[in-house]
């Protein structure tokens, strides 16, 4: 099966609730709360073109993640991934992850990009695209970010270790890390 997974636009605010809904059903199926997200809030996301779509031959909502920044840029996160149930398990998932990344390197060259799953494939993802588990502490302290934690089950649980680690893992891709590897490789002659 074919799917355009483009950079969202204006011209997709259509899928807003969709999406949404979407995310809602999958969250209530893994038995974990995801931030709940209005469908004004990803409508924002496409305008601003810091989210990407995933759309089917004929136009139908496939896959969604978008864009958020937190401490004043220094740090991204990809978020509410997420792949309509009548499209999972052909590797969307997948090819939606790799674009929001990319887009958020293409914004964002210097700003670290992180994660906090549960999820197995998604943990996958991102060491496949160079993210490290770290401690909660490495992420970014800003108290927004962890606001959208509020509808998670396990919310309790973060709170009572004031934030620093819950049953999420916290994943981290630095920038900088990456760079220090190529020189280091670069001045030793060595392949990847």
């Amino acid at each position: 099966m074919n799917f355009d997974v483009i950079v969202a636009n204006e011209s997709h605010i259509g899928y807003a609730q969709t999406i949404c809904d979407e995310m809602f059903i999958s969250a209530q199926e893994r038995g974990t709360g995801i931030a709940r997200r209005t469908p004004e809030y990803i409508i924002e996301k496409m305008c601003a073109g810091k989210a990407v779509i995933a759309l089917s031959e004929e136009g139908e909502f496939a896959g969604f993640s978008y864009i958020e920044t937190w401490g004043h840029r220094q740090f991204v996160a990809n978020s509410g991934l997420i792949v309509n149930h009548k499209f999972r398990g052909c590797g969307l998932a997948k090819r939606v992850k790799h674009r929001i990344f990319a887009l958020s390197r293409e914004l964002y060259p210097e700003a670290k990009i992180f994660s906090i799953t549960t999820g197995p494939a998604v943990m996958k993802m991102n060491y496949e695209l160079g993210f490290r588990p770290v401690p909660f502490a490495e992420l970014t302290d800003d108290p927004e970010f962890w606001k959208g934690c509020q509808g998670c089950t396990n919310f309790d649980i973060l709170q009572a270790k004031k934030y620093k680690m819950c049953i999420c893992t916290g994943l981290l891709y630095d920038p900088q890390e990456h760079v220090a590897l190529k020189k280091l490789i670069a001045k030793h002659n060595l392949t990847d």
